[in-house]
């Protein structure tokens, strides 16, 4: 993983980076930081490109960026390859795909080889024969990159910085809808900047007219689909939009909760065995592509110490965690220990109450988390949020999956004050340029759960301790695939099946845009990389394929319809009462909503992050 920039100006007053924003780069590359200088020169004016590239070692031999081939090509590269390209593991993804990218000599090559890598990918590309300037996002939008235009020069960054009190801002999240192309020669002529879009497409899919009208860009630049039509190819298959004629009722489970056995039930039941088999296999080749490639280790380096972890897992107990962790199990060497990443913001604590006769009111929508839901509890634990109850019962069935396993629960604790601190230093311009009350709490939690200070417990004792671990696997779109959301409930109450592909479409269309650039973003500061098992192309292949009432049953209850593939999925892996856990939002389990204005929108501009 890199921090990759790119300053093309048109005017040599301008030729100078943001220092801040150089330096938060930095922490996303420690490794290795290298700065490249281009000029092209045009009959009224030269306009100066500078990459630069700042490298988090993590595949085959380190290769400090920007990348320059014989040919004078340049490429900054912030990926990982999983497949598409063949790769042995002491390459380093940088070098093979700059070498293929050096053999293309026509646009159609080089989105050719852009439409075989597997794996999340940002670049900026300069290409030597014709001045051509290329950079994009993958599919997903699984790596950040955003840019701005203003004073003649154009800005393309994996991070920036916010202006504190800067109600409004220039910088832009560059959408995932492909890649875009600025012919250089035609900037130092025009003396403004043109993006050329080649958007993704499935094979055989009619691009609408006005494609390039629809995407956002910097103020002062222009959009304009490429002449010759072309597109970068789909990774993924088409969403199954079947619709089913007839569908049987669970009677025997429309009106109770159910327990683990009455899964078990369900399972043999539903019928479901090859569905269940299948989503396994394909998800735990995701999960090995992303646990097995590290660093590469020459044969006379010394071995990884034996107690320190290669692999985190952002882990709330819930079930979407709990299948990665039983996943990745599989594929690392047991001998390593695993680091399940746990955060809790403290609770303020009750005030005192007198002993009343009447029963606790309980809340009409969602069942007791904890006993820090009872009002009767005994004693008070600031950090016993949800997510860290769900996740101690978590490790405990982990555990019992693989005793010999050393599994270190990192218990992550914020209190108040540091979280005021931390977003002002570091958070509101790691979540910069989004803005609302979601980004932040998702922001803060994931920033905090990263870094991987807190406490482990050993022989009853709690230890200090900080996870060494640079990939962090997390388990975001399992719900946006697999109707996780209350949302996806509702839209099936309203108006079916129908109605609910149509939400799930949504979800996985705006996923680069609500989420995924957000969360490179935050855990990259840490010089950690976010991993995204479900985000694989293969597995949203897969489970794109199947009719959505194969992937969620939401005639049954919480807890069960929603996501039901992967619950029966978790069932086959061994895993216990945590199949069964209803979703719960991580800034509601983490308790960060509880610390701030509890009359928020989660849609809200959020001021905390615009006064730092």
């Amino acid at each position: 993983m890199c921090g990759i920039f790119c300053l093309l100006s048109l005017s040599p007053a301008q030729f100078e980076s943001d220092k801040t924003v150089y330096e938060h780069l930095k922490r996303r590359g420690p490794n290795s930081s290298k700065d490249f200088t281009v000029t092209v020169t045009g009959t009224n004016l030269s306009c100066r490109c500078l990459l630069s590239a700042h490298v988090l070692h993590m595949r085959g031999l380190l290769t400090p960026q920007p990348v320059q081939d014989g040919s004078g090509n340049v490429l900054a590269w912030n990926g990982e390859v999983f497949g598409g390209l063949p790769l042995m593991p002491e390459e380093n993804d940088t070098t093979v795909v700059s070498e293929r990218l050096s053999s293309c000599n026509s646009p159609s090559e080089i989105l050719s080889v852009l439409s075989a890598l597997r794996g999340p990918w940002g670049f900026i590309y300069y290409q030597k024969d014709g001045d051509y300037l290329w950079f994009g996002r993958d599919y997903f939008g699984r790596r950040s990159l955003l840019w701005k235009y203003d004073e003649e020069a154009l800005t393309l960054t994996s991070v920036a910085a916010h202006t504190s009190g800067s109600v409004t801002s220039a910088w832009q999240e560059v959408p995932a809808v492909g890649v875009f192309r600025i012919d250089l020669k035609a900037v130092t002529e025009a003396g403004s900047v043109t993006f050329e879009v080649y958007p993704w497409a499935h094979a055989g899919e009619d691009l609408p007219s006005n494609c390039s009208e629809t995407i956002s860009v910097p103020s002062g630049c222009t959009a304009v689909m490429n002449q010759s039509g072309l597109v970068l190819t789909s990774p993924v298959c088409r969403l199954n939009t079947s619709i089913p004629e007839s569908l049987d009722k669970t009677e025997m489970y429309s009106n109770s909760h159910l327990s683990v056995k009455d899964l078990e039930q369900l399972l043999a039941s539903k019928e479901k065995d090859y569905e269940v088999n299948d989503l396994i296999d394909v998800l735990s080749e995701a999960v090995r592509r992303r646990v097995q490639s590290l660093p590469f280790r020459a044969q006379n380096d010394s071995p990884p110490a034996n107690d320190q972890a290669t692999v985190a897992i952002l882990f709330s107990g819930g079930i979407d965690s709990m299948i990665l962790a039983a996943l990745a199990d599989r594929h690392i060497p047991a001998h390593q220990p695993i680091d399940l990443l746990n955060v809790a913001f403290k609770l303020q604590e009750p005030k005192a109450q007198k002993e009343s006769t009447k029963k606790p009111k309980k809340h009409k929508n969602k069942p007791l988390d904890s006993q820090t839901d009872r009002a009767d509890s005994q004693t008070f634990r600031p950090f016993d949020v949800p997510d860290r109850i769900s996740g101690k019962a978590g490790l405990k069935e982990l555990q019992d999956l693989n005793p010999d396993r050393r599994w270190n629960f990192v218990e992550v604790n914020v209190t108040h004050e540091e979280l005021q601190k931390m977003r002002r230093e570091r958070v509101c311009h790691l979540v910069h340029p989004l803005d609302t009350v979601l980004d932040d709490s998702i922001g803060c939690s994931v920033w905090f759960a990263a870094r991987g200070t807190g406490f482990i417990t050993e022989d009853n004792d709690q230890k200090i301790f900080t996870s060494t671990a640079k990939v962090i696997l997390t388990g975001i779109g399992a719900d946006e695939q697999l109707a996780g959301y209350s949302r996806h409930r509702v839209r099936f109450k309203t108006s079916g099946h129908e109605g609910l592909i149509q939400e799930l479409a949504m979800e996985l269309g705006r996923i680069s845009s609500r989420n995924m650039g957000r969360d490179d973003r935050v855990i990259g500061d840490h010089g950690k990389e976010a991993r995204f098992p479900y985000l694989d192309e293969d597995v949203v292949s897969y489970l794109n394929s199947l009719p959505v009432w194969e992937k969620a049953d939401l005639s049954l209850p919480r807890g069960v319809g929603e996501k039901l593939l992967l619950r029966l999925a978790a069932k086959q892996l061994g895993l216990g009462p945590s199949a069964v856990l209803p979703k719960r939002a991580m800034q509601f389990g983490s308790r960060i909503a509880k610390m701030e204005d509890g009359h928020e929108k989660a849609s809200d501009k959020c001021t905390r992050l615009l006064t730092g």
